[in-house]
């Protein structure tokens, strides 16, 4: 293949992070692996329209098999040796192919793949929130491709390694409950929740587990200094917790996606030391909620890395996982829509992609909306929706203060304890008013011109960090109270896998979003009228800081199954 003449791919530019300079360049000796996706063959069946799809009841769904998706989804032969060809050229290695997910890795010196990409790659130092110092490997400009592979190739994602992402928690100021977890339960604040307390209030379906569904858990880690461990759980210490709690050890299985630097289940702080680096409060927190609520649910942990390519090879993996197959997937991360400074229209548009891919397949998909009001952690005083929850083919989830006594719920209102510990919720900037939200009075932006899009959230659940849930330390010999959207995101995530298990056969609950605003939008859930989280305030019928409200876990298994 000639790669004498080449063009910008479409969606690809970058502009540094605010604050970001350039202190030399990008080491031309190290090894670089960028994923590359590709078109789907022009030549395939069509795809189904999955808003459409979605609309069908459940029990009368027939999902595609392997073959079936295969073949809507493949690559062009062709167009894959064509970069093969191009691969060769650049002295770049060709491994990882996944024909579902239309990707492939190249790898060589950084020198190499910046010559094949035509970018300059340099290293960037910036200030993160918490004001340490931090370095990335950044570029500007568009990625280029040669005139050869234009429209064959979809995205380029690796060549920049800036951060992405932040975890989603809460943590109450004390953190030091300094009893072994069978003896904390008496001496814990008045208010908080175990997990399997939400069971009642909520309506978990009676007679439901999580039997027979994989959850799919977000895991990001990999951002710390090199040799500091930066995010992972301990077996021990769930083991110990769910033991006190009654419960069985879930069935957890890890799953590195490789080569986007990643280091897997790695276990670090979770004391309320710098936890924006550091995701193992996260992810204690994923599994300790979903192994209380599924508790036989087996639950697959996803670890991948803050980074463009760290999002978009998880979520693709995830979606073409012919092996554990998972049902469910729970996201307890995102920030802000702030456009080219850290996401990239075309990563958006490729993580996009895949939830649509979800959605064919009848893969719920839950993820938090943010934790710091319609501000949602941006340095403007605009407001903004968190992605992905602004993605309409997810259910975005808000956050609440949830008052319960004996087990009935005596207040629930929208969570908001001030700025920066506040439901995030919003108007998408990038998404436009889907279908399914046409009649639900979506209201347009806060922000001048007040344009329309896509509300955020769908649905909530308890979030408030002074009514939090009680989890596991790292140590297995303390719990902590936690809240955060990234706590209610995993309880609806146990819930679906739950009313999965309560629909007959083996229909998927699979994209709600359509369902729920059409048929099930009043009668089913709990309304949450009262309460603010800064630009949007709740009020009856859906809103921006709870959508159409907290689950009525019953009647939403009743209200699929009546279709």
């Amino acid at each position: 293949m000639s790669t004498n003449h080449y063009v910008a791919l479409p969606d690809s530019s970058r502009v540094p992070l605010g604050g970001a300079r350039v202190i030399g360049p990008a080491d031309p000796r190290a090894p670089l692996t960028v994923t590359v996706y590709l078109r789907r063959d022009p030549d395939a069946p069509p795809r189904p329209d999955v808003y459409e799809l979605a609309m069908q009841p459940p029990t009368r769904r027939t999902a595609p098999d392997d073959d079936a998706y295969a073949a809507v989804h493949r690559w062009r032969d062709t167009d894959l040796k064509a970069v093969e060809a191009f691969a060769g050229d650049h002295h770049l290695a060709v491994s990882h192919e996944n024909p579902l997910a239309r990707s492939v890795q190249l790898t060589g010196t950084t020198e190499d793949v910046s010559n094949a990409f035509r970018v300059t790659l340099a290293r960037y130092r910036y200030r993160d929130a918490d004001d340490n110092p931090r370095i990335y490997r950044g570029r500007e400009g568009a990625v280029n491709v040669p005139a050869g592979l234009s429209g064959i190739v979809t995205g380029v994602f690796g060549l920049d390694n800036r951060p992405i992402g932040a975890n989603l928690l809460i943590r109450q100021a004390f953190t030091d409950l300094s009893l072994p977890i069978a003896e904390a339960v008496p001496g814990l604040p008045a208010g908080v929740f175990l997990p399997t307390d939400l069971e009642t209030p909520y309506a978990y379906p009676a007679g439901t587990d999580g039997s027979g569904q994989c959850v799919a858990v977000l895991a990001f880690n990999g951002e710390t200094d090199p040799g500091v461990p930066s995010g992972g759980y301990s077996a021990d210490a769930l083991r110990t917790y769910f033991a006190a709690l009654g419960r069985p050890m879930p069935d957890i299985t890890n799953v590195v996606i490789p080569n986007v630097g990643s280091t897997g289940n790695d276990p670090g702080r979770d004391d309320g030391g710098p936890l924006r680096l550091d995701s193992t409060g996260e992810i204690m927190l994923d599994l300790a909620v979903v192994g209380s609520l599924a508790p036989k649910a087996k639950i697959v942990v996803y670890f991948s890395k803050f980074t463009e390519q760290g999002w978009v090879d998880v979520i693709h993996r995830i979606v073409t996982d012919t092996v554990n197959r998972p049902s469910v997937i729970s996201c307890s991360y995102g920030n802000a829509e702030e456009g080219r400074t850290v996401w990239t229209p075309g990563a958006i548009a490729s993580a996009d992609a895949a939830f649509a891919n979800a959605a064919e397949k009848f893969i719920s998909i839950c993820c938090a909306s943010g934790d710091d009001g319609s501000k949602d952690q941006a340095l403007d005083e605009r407001a903004h929706a968190d992605f992905p929850a602004s993605s309409p083919h997810v259910l975005g989830v808000g956050g609440t203060r949830l008052v319960v006594d004996q087990g009935q719920v005596v207040s629930e209102t929208v969570w908001d304890d001030g700025a920066g510990n506040r439901t995030g919720g919003g108007i998408s900037k990038l998404f436009p008013v889907p279908p399914f939200q046409d009649g639900a009075q979506v209201p347009p932006s806060a922000n001048p011109p007040h344009a329309q899009g896509r509300g955020v959230p769908d649905v909530a659940a308890l979030a408030a960090g002074s009514t939090g849930v009680v989890v596991p330390s790292i140590d297995g010999e303390h719990v902590l109270v936690t809240g955060g959207t990234s706590a209610a995101a995993p309880m609806w995530s146990a819930l679906l896998a739950r009313v999965n298990q309560g629909l007959p056969g083996a229909a998927q609950v699979g994209f709600l979003n359509p369902l729920l605003y059409a048929k099930l939008a009043t009668g089913v859930l709990r309304d949450v009228t009262k309460g603010s989280n800064g630009a949007y305030f709740a009020g009856r019928g859906w809103d921006a800081c709870t959508g159409l409200g907290t689950p009525g876990g019953q009647r939403l298994l009743d209200g699929l199954k009546a279709l």
